[in-house]
């Protein structure tokens, strides 16, 4: 694809992030945990970061989160971007542990505030994407 026609806002699912993609069709969020240290982490690697070992699988996640840090994104020249502003592009974490980046969407802008209880939900598209909500 062109430069022109890229599209910043989809990922491209690979072999080893197919599950994590799959799954989010269907409405699951997952992470990897490690089988050797029982660490969870996010972005998935097909190692853990934690402890090297490369035993690690596809776990469900509970989908709750808590707001890190967040920035209101006013101006972005990419497009689809551009006509979505503004944003909130957000790291949360999650119940299982791992850090994630994400968007919020559902909040009014002052209500956000650092840990704010959240929830999964998922953008329609090809892939969904999962983002993430208040708490309900």
């Amino acid at each position: 694809m062109s430069a022109a026609g890229r599209r910043y806002d989809l990922p491209e699912p690979d072999a080893l992030t197919r599950p994590y993609w799959d799954a989010a069709a269907e409405g699951r969020l997952l992470v990897r945990r490690c089988g050797a240290c029982g660490r969870a982490h996010h972005y998935p690697r097909e190692f853990c970061p934690h402890c090297w070992s490369e035993d690690v699988v596809w776990a469900p996640a509970s989908g709750r989160a808590t707001l890190y840090t967040w920035s209101v994104v006013h101006r972005n020249d990419l497009p689809p971007f551009d006509a979505r502003t503004p944003y909130v592009a957000a790291a949360v974490d999650l119940a299982e542990g791992p850090r994630m980046m994400t968007e919020l969407v559902e909040c009014a802008h002052d209500d956000l505030r650092a840990g704010l209880e959240l929830e999964v939900v998922f953008r329609d598209g090809t892939p969904v994407v999962p983002v993430f909500r208040p708490r309900r």
